[in-house]
């Protein structure tokens, strides 16, 4: 079982490697990519759910989300960086991806953070949401996971003083990405889109009718 809550001091070292080749000042190809969408979710498909499951509420089941996705020129190990933001009724996330050009060992690296959709997009995005999570997905082996861990209804939240520069970093990456792929404009505008899908509409194409004499 992976150790999320106290990585092993050689999965720390990964960790540190792999934020540290992230670089905060990147060089992006002339291809983009920015979608946006909603992800219904059915319990039917989650075998993880038994068969007395209670029923997810249909204004539950559902989630909006907005992707960023740019191309790495230059001598960057990674190939791309993809950001997304996605929201429910419950909470709001983001997650930066970088995926490796020439995987060996690593595959990919992924930040995430999270708020509670009591508040908006655009007030999470500006508050700079510290990360949460920091994984390595690995080829052949397991991946390796630093997250933060909280208290259980008789315990107190594990010390993880130890881990703090690790995600004081991947906090700074987040933020550095926020900015540099504009998300804190792009993502509330694309969510807007969403929710108001008249206002982005276009209006019918007019006939132009001619007549003549014969």
């Amino acid at each position: 079982m992976l150790n999320v809550c106290a990585p092993s001091p050689e999965e720390q070292q990964e960790i540190a490697s792999a934020l540290a080749h992230a670089r905060a000042k990147p060089v992006f190809s002339s291809d983009f990519e920015v979608d946006r969408g909603r992800s219904v979710l059915n319990p039917g498909d989650n075998p993880l759910l038994g068969s007395g499951a209670a029923p997810i509420a249909s204004d539950t089941a559902s989630a909006d989300f907005v992707r960023i996705r740019h191309d790495f020129t230059g001598q960057s190990i990674f190939s791309t960086v993809q950001y997304s933001f996605s929201r429910d009724n419950e909470q709001m996330v983001e997650t930066l991806v970088f995926r490796v050009r020439d995987p060996k060992d690593l595959l990919q690296v992924s930040i995430e953070d999270s708020a509670s959709s009591v508040t908006t997009a655009a007030i999470m995005l500006g508050a700079g949401t510290p990360a949460n999570r920091i994984k390595l997905e690995r080829f052949g082996k397991s991946s390796v996971v630093l997250a933060r861990c909280p208290g259980g209804p008789d315990s107190p939240p594990p010390d993880q003083s130890a881990y703090e520069r690790l995600f004081a970093s991947a906090s700074s990456l987040l933020a550095d990405y926020r900015r540099i792929l504009g998300a804190k404009v792009l993502i509330p505008e694309e969510l807007a889109k969403m929710d108001n899908p008249k206002a982005t509409a276009k209006p019918p194409a007019k006939k132009t009718i001619t007549t003549g004499h014969y």
